[in-house]
């Protein structure tokens, strides 16, 4: 109940104020698949650093708290952008999008209705890509519990981001992608 509280009022003040966002991590997993603990909001916003104080407004006005002293700085080295709502101390994180995947992706969110509030979640595909990229053992763990339900997913939009991340990276994402796969079969 918390949770869906702070979900709605991002929404909402995100759309009030013309910003794209997806709802991704454990959030979008619990919408997606199954209930997990999770201790925290995180979101990708199709915004960059020159909207920062835009952004800035909008978490004061969703009636959170930065949990930096130098948010420039901070998001310069990082993307992220770390806030707390006092209340309830749930962290949400404000990450900002700079990349042409991100903002496809953002693109792609699914929008849902949350008791009368439009919450945009990112699509199954790309919260699986996200899981992937990241690579956390609890990331893959979320992968392999979704793909066994039999989830309609498109493998080939999947892989195709991830062959473009695995050419800048020397990680292979592709590979990680398919021993999934192959493990749930």
């Amino acid at each position: 109940m918390e949770f869906e509280k702070i979900l709605i009022r991002i929404g909402q003040v995100l759309d009030n104020n013309g910003v794209s966002y997806m709802i991704i991590g454990g959030q979008a997993v619990i919408f997606h698949s199954e209930y997990r603990a999770t201790k925290d909001i995180d979101l990708t916003i199709g915004a960059d650093i020159d909207e920062l104080n835009k952004i800035r407004d909008c978490i004061y006005e969703i009636g959170l708290i930065l949990l930096v002293k130098d948010p420039e700085d901070f998001v310069k080295r990082s993307w992220v952008l770390p806030a707390m709502d006092q209340e309830t101390g749930i962290r949400v994180d404000f990450i900002f999008s700079f990349s042409t995947y991100e903002r496809q992706a953002i693109k792609n969110s699914i929008k849902y209705d949350l008791n009368g509030n439009v919450i945009k979640y990112c699509s199954l595909d790309d919260l699986i890509i996200h899981k992937i990229f990241s690579g956390r053992e609890i990331d893959l763990i979320d992968v392999r519990k979704i793909l066994t339900r039999k989830m309609k997913i498109d493998i080939e939009y999947i892989k195709g981001w991830l062959q473009k991340f695995g050419e800048t990276t020397p990680e292979n994402y592709i590979e990680k992608f398919e021993n999934i796969l192959k493990s749930i079969k």
